[in-house]
């Protein structure tokens, strides 16, 4: 690691000053952002991935449940089209990307919409949902043409923006300065509830203003349910006995930035568990489901089950009919973001941003 960034430290550097001239032509103004008349929540993080965003925006859409209309807006990263368009109910990944698909399948009463230009999508939303009470934002920190009325910031507790680096030395794409931009910064994927005396080390570790609301997350996993079954997974405690799945085994594909925590998940739960790990937002070819047939069929004897997450199954799903997977036994599992610290506190900041906002009053 250290080798790595004193190898790329100059061309970190030089990313960096290009960073800096960006981000101070915006704080002086040469460069404009739009604040929207509509409130405005954005989840975002520093690094490249990982860090729990899509949980995180349904965590926030689940607090405005009572909130309608409630639009979401995301980039749509990996799909083939350039439109600002509202994902439909049998849109696929390949149309809008397999978060949004995610979203609008465990969410159906959300405006789900897409969008690379924030501000146009934005009132491309408001033009279409025209009393849409709140849009909620995935990964748009770096889009500064946006001013989001609030921002959350996400790090992980494994590796937090202030130990890291600017790529390529790290996996930083933006200054740790920016952290200053966010309302509310989230520590993800605590194993348990930090000490009182670790929650205050953990915000001079990350510089944070005495204004700032630090949180800390941690992630609940449900039962794995048959691939396409409706009403999804039901979703456990972090605490969930440890003996569930015994006798059995699992072959965990995924194509996620971070499996790890879904590994060691699993591999508590089942006493044979093999992981093929696929690169994030991968899209499967026919050779792929042709090897995970393969390997499903000889890694284990006895009773055993495929399994991926809900954001592969959204790129998974047109694929199965015909294919070597077709009459597997493959499930899905889902998963929540939970916050550790004061949960009803969190919650109580979301939805008096959208009450309070002058576009409700």
């Amino acid at each position: 690691m250290l080798f790595r960034r004193i190898l790329m430290w100059p061309f970190t550097v030089f990313y960096g000053a290009i960073l800096y001239a960006r981000h101070g032509l915006y704080d002086l103004g040469i460069l404009k952002s739009t604040r929207p008349t509509v409130p405005t929540i954005a989840i975002g993080n520093l690094a490249l991935g990982g860090t729990g965003k899509t949980p995180m925006l349904e965590l926030v859409l689940r607090t405005l449940a009572d909130t309608v209309p409630l639009a979401t807006l995301s980039r749509g990263y990996g799909r083939k089209t350039t439109s600002i368009h509202e994902v439909g109910s049998n849109d696929d990944a390949e149309r809008s990307g397999d978060e949004p698909v995610q979203v609008r399948t465990n969410f159906p009463a959300v405006r789900v919409f897409v969008g690379a230009d924030r501000v146009r999508a934005i009132e491309q939303v408001q033009r279409e949902v025209p009393d849409v009470k709140v849009v909620v934002l995935d990964d748009a920190l770096q889009h500064r043409r946006l001013n989001a009325g609030l921002n959350i910031l996400l790090t992980t507790a494994q590796r937090p923006y202030c130990d890291d680096a600017l790529i390529p030395a790290g996996t930083l794409r933006d200054l740790r300065s920016r952290a200053k931009a966010a309302q509310v910064v989230v520590v993800t994927k605590c194993a348990e509830l930090p000490t009182s005396v670790e929650q205050r080390r953990w915000r001079e570790r990350l510089a944070l203003q005495p204004e700032q609301h630090l949180f800390f997350s941690g992630i609940a996993y449900g039962q794995p349910t048959t691939l396409g079954r409706p009403g999804g997974s039901t979703l456990r405690d972090l605490r969930a006995d440890v003996g569930e799945g015994s006798g059995t085994a699992a072959l965990l594909f995924t194509g996620l930035a971070d499996p790890a925590p879904l590994v060691d998940h699993l591999r508590s739960r089942y006493q044979q568990l093999h992981h093929i790990a696929f690169a994030d937002h991968h899209t499967f070819a026919s050779a792929d489901l042709r090897r995970l047939a393969d390997v499903f069929g000889s890694f284990a004897a006895g009773p055993k089950t495929l399994i991926t997450t809900e954001k592969d199954a959204a790129r998974l799903r047109s694929l199965i009919t015909g294919s070597p997977l077709e009459g597997l036994p493959l499930s899905v599992i889902g998963m929540r973001t939970v916050i550790l610290n004061e949960p009803e506190r969190f919650a109580d900041l979301i939805r008096h941003h959208v009450a309070t906002h002058p576009a409700h009053r």
